[in-house]
């Protein structure tokens, strides 16, 4: 039976590689998946979703003011779809969400969807909200934080590594904007104005793009 999942952590989880492995999954089998990304991070180019270890694939965008649903439906005219895999999930509309929804119930296709539960000073984003309360089934995908403990929460810093506590909801950027702490570190950072420790990438870990330059990381935040 088609199911609505929601697939949620904080930043450098590894939620874009296994959304790219899922559809890998079922293309493997012969199966064909349907993936949705928004087109307000193109820092790939628009349309792409790419994980920070190189896997990538093409993907249907969408803005707030698509309708996800007859998106699909309309793509089911064409070819079969046996899975809708939505990235960036935190960006999604409480309409939106209902689409969703609504191609489980109605086309009884399954969907999946990954992406962040809260924003930078501690709030639920539109999509995660409704997905919490909708989804047949969560997910959380674990990752740490630098003090060791599960890493749950995101702050913005600027460039000194001090916590950002005013701005735009949604400001995309990776590991030079952003890092997943624990909820005690959060506090420490955001309300007791502790710098917070950067992350250093590994040697040899990323890997580079055409210009030589590492990838950022794809998890976009707000």
């Amino acid at each position: 039976m088609a199911k609505l999942y929601f697939n949620y952590s904080s930043m450098n989880a590894g939620k874009t590689t296994v959304l790219l492995q899922s559809a890998h999954n079922y293309r493997e089998r012969g199966m064909m998946p349907m993936l949705f990304t928004p087109k307000l991070d193109d820092r790939y180019g628009i349309g792409w979703i790419k994980s920070r270890i190189g896997l990538q694939a093409k993907a249907t965008i969408f803005t707030p003011e698509d309708d996800l649903y007859e998106a699909t439906r309309n793509q089911l005219e064409e070819r079969n779809i046996h899975c809708v895999l939505v990235d960036e999930a935190q960006f999604l509309s409480r309409d939106q969400v209902f689409q969703l929804s609504e191609i489980v119930d109605r086309l009884g296709i399954p969907v999946l969807c990954f992406g962040l539960r809260t924003d930078f000073q501690g709030e639920l984003f539109e999509g995660s909200k409704h997905l919490l309360a909708w989804a047949d089934e969560l997910n959380e995908i674990k990752t740490i934080c630098h003090t060791g403990r599960k890493a749950n929460m995101v702050v913005r810093v600027d460039d000194d590594g001090y916590a950002l506590k005013e701005g735009a909801q949604v400001e995309i950027g990776g590991n030079e904007r952003y890092v997943s702490v624990s909820r005690a570190e959060f506090k420490k950072v955001f309300y007791g104005g502790r710098r917070i420790k950067f992350i250093e990438p590994v040697e040899g870990e990323a890997p580079e793009d055409e210009s030589g330059q590492a990838e950022k990381d794809s998890d976009s935040l707000l």
